[in-house]
């Protein structure tokens, strides 16, 4: 498709113009897509009840019939991955400040899910394809599918690893592991 911008395990996601003129990103899921119904509830659950400066918007959503359609805020600057590994079309030349700025404001998000947000949030699948940079270059984490939440009572969680990328340290620790995990793994 002309509008679509990146692909995912669980669908495509497509630019698009809401009728004021806002552009929006749709993640469309997949018929053959391995994400269920539960997942994609999860997402919804999870992004539309929280709000941060480094966390991608959640717009609206369509379920109807078999079509399950996320809308969110666009980011111009695709994923981070793109910017760093994309084709020479796609990648952003990132000196050292900016790289800090988007470990800095990953983190920051990281750890409003993990100390703010209530309940408390696991992202489990943070990579550099689900950090999204908008036009100037803020980071923007994306993709909730996977995510977990958790009451204030529960300082440690023991899950399985999820995620289509294994973060080293968990190969070693992965049992049991607190919830700041994620963000110091970034540093």
């Amino acid at each position: 498709m002309l509008n679509c911008v990146g692909r995912g395990g669980f669908g495509a996601v497509y630019k698009g113009n809401l009728k004021d003129g806002t552009q929006v990103a749709i993640k469309k899921l997949s018929a053959e897509s391995k994400q269920g119904i539960s997942e994609f509830l999860t997402e919804i659950n999870v992004i539309s009840n929280v709000r941060h400066p480094n966390l991608v918007k959640l717009l609206g959503c369509c379920v109807e019939g078999k079509n399950r359609l996320l809308v969110y805020e666009y980011a111009e600057n695709n994923s981070l991955a793109n910017a760093l590994l994309g084709p020479k079309n796609k990648s952003i030349p990132l000196d050292w400040q900016k790289r800090a700025a988007i470990c800095i404001g990953t983190a920051a998000g990281l750890a409003f899910l993990h100390e703010e947000a209530q309940p408390r949030i696991v992202h489990r699948d943070i990579k550099a394809s689900n950090i999204l940079l908008d036009k100037k270059l803020l980071p923007k984490i994306g993709d909730f599918g996977l995510a977990k939440l958790f009451p204030d009572t529960i300082t440690h969680i023991s899950t399985r690893v999820a995620g289509t990328m294994l973060v080293p340290l968990w190969i070693f620790c992965f049992i049991f592991f607190a919830k700041r995990c994620c963000i110091y793994l970034l540093l």
